[in-house]
């Protein structure tokens, strides 16, 4: 039983608000693991070596230029009218910041070997799995980059989704490298095993993500709403 499923599937307030709080905790879990990846130092995810561009270029911090682009992802998905829910802004501000709060307290220093960044790098991902399973079982939206990938694949018929992610995470390491970013083996890993990881991640839990229902931020709003107006009118 999927933990959406649990909460009522989102049908309550307070159904959408426990979803809320799981996957606000999952995704700064999640940046926990993105921070290992980048502490991996052997090369960053690819839309990280775009953030990490857009850090260094403009002297902000990763989670600074993080927000601006996953609100830039955002605004692009409103644009192809992809579905947009309540937990894709809070992955869009969460994850970064979370990233910068673990480079104040300084867990991990940079890796000095690939013999350590490597592992490192696995952990990371592993991380990121497991908690991207908490997150997208709120059901209460999928990642703006996800998201982005699937309309894209939506209007690239012609295309199979694998290619038009490979050619998505492909432009970005090139932005991002150009801007600045690291760029190295742990890219290639990050790339090509993610989503094996997560897909063994899942298996582990008895979770099928495509049977998940996300909600649409209207319809939670209007189900938030629903109940401020039974209160005024008690």
């Amino acid at each position: 039983m999927h933990r959406n499923r649990i909460l009522g599937e989102n049908g309550t307030p307070g159904a959408i608000a426990a979803n809320m709080l799981i996957a606000t905790v999952s995704l700064f879990l999640n940046g926990f693991g993105v921070y290992l990846t980048i502490q991996a130092n052997i090369g960053a995810g690819p839309w990280d070596v775009l953030n990490l561009g857009l850090s260094r270029s403009l002297g902000i911090l990763y989670g600074n230029a993080s927000i601006c682009v996953s609100y830039a992802i955002l605004a692009v998905d409103a644009l192809m009218r992809q579905p947009i829910g309540i937990d894709m802004f809070i992955d869009a501000l969460v994850v970064g910041k979370a990233v910068d709060f673990f480079n104040r307290l300084n867990l991990v220093p940079p890796c000095r070997s690939p013999l350590v960044g490597i592992p490192v790098m696995l952990l990371g991902l592993v991380v990121i799995a497991y908690t991207q399973y908490a997150y997208m079982a709120a059901a209460l939206g999928c990642g703006p980059r996800d998201t982005l990938m699937v309309g894209l694949a939506k209007r690239l018929k012609r295309l199979p989704i694998g290619a038009v992610s490979i050619a998505l995470l492909s432009l970005v390491t090139l932005v991002g490298a150009l801007l600045g970013g690291p760029v190295g083996v742990g890219t290639l890993i990050f790339a090509f095993g993610a989503g094996p990881i997560m897909q063994l991640a899942f298996r582990t839990v008895g979770f099928d993500a495509t049977k998940v229902r996300h909600q649409h931020l209207i319809e939670s709003v209007k189900i938030l709403l629903s109940k401020n107006r039974q209160r005024q009118s008690a």
